[in-house]
């Protein structure tokens, strides 16, 4: 059975940075799509930043310039480097893995940043 759990998130001061971490257990084939979200309390769920299975990135606005997402492929390992932290970044952020025909999550992680 194929579980994510993300780590690294925790309380940071506004302009400060933090990396999350997502690590895959189990056996998963042909991921080809890496990605993470975030949820701000009342709002939903979004997109940061995501890694296609060719190693294509793509940020929603917010995050260009700021965040870095990277993986480490062997290890079913994926990773969001976050600088310049603001307030508005805080929620909980996930980590999602697509294969053909599944969809994985982990249970997430909170980030936030005080002002």
């Amino acid at each position: 059975q194929v579980q994510l759990a993300e780590s690294g998130g925790g309380l940071v001061q506004a302009g400060g940075s933090l990396r999350l971490s997502c690590a895959a257990s189990g056996t998963m084939f042909s991921i080809n799509f890496m990605g993470w979200y975030r949820q701000a309390p009342g709002k939903q769920r979004e997109l940061v930043a995501s890694i296609s299975g060719s190693g294509i990135t793509n940020y929603a606005d917010f995050g260009k310039g700021r965040f870095t997402i990277s993986r480490f492929s062997a290890k079913n390992t994926m990773y969001l480097q976050m600088n310049s932290l603001k307030p508005e970044d805080t929620g909980v952020y996930y980590c999602n893995f697509k294969t053909p025909g599944f969809d994985y999550w982990g249970q997430g992680t909170q980030v936030t940043v005080s002002s």
